[in-house]
């Protein structure tokens, strides 16, 4: 009886800690964008003032900017094909 006690309690243990360090968060779509535009090698900038987040991205084609206020996130997004009409 003990040993199956013994047993019992270490396959638990083993399947609590391996499941605990699952990442089980997802990406919104101001991070997806940020990740999409670091990998494209944009000039990253970020103000914040109080509780406002100011971020803006440029590569050469894309313009980007995130701007969060009080929990509420607004999203432009300006390419370069934006300009031409």
């Amino acid at each position: 009886m003990k040993k199956i006690a013994l047993i019992t309690l270490s396959a638990l243990f083993l399947s609590v800690s391996f499941t605990s360090c699952r990442e089980n968060k997802e990406m919104t779509e101001e991070e997806a964008v940020i990740e999409e535009m670091r990998e494209d090698g944009a000039d990253i900038k970020v103000k914040e003032d109080g509780d406002e987040t100011k971020i803006k991205m440029e590569t050469e084609n894309k313009e980007v900017k995130i701007k969060t206020e009080d929990g509420e996130s607004k999203m432009k997004i300006k390419t370069e094909n934006d300009d031409a009409s």
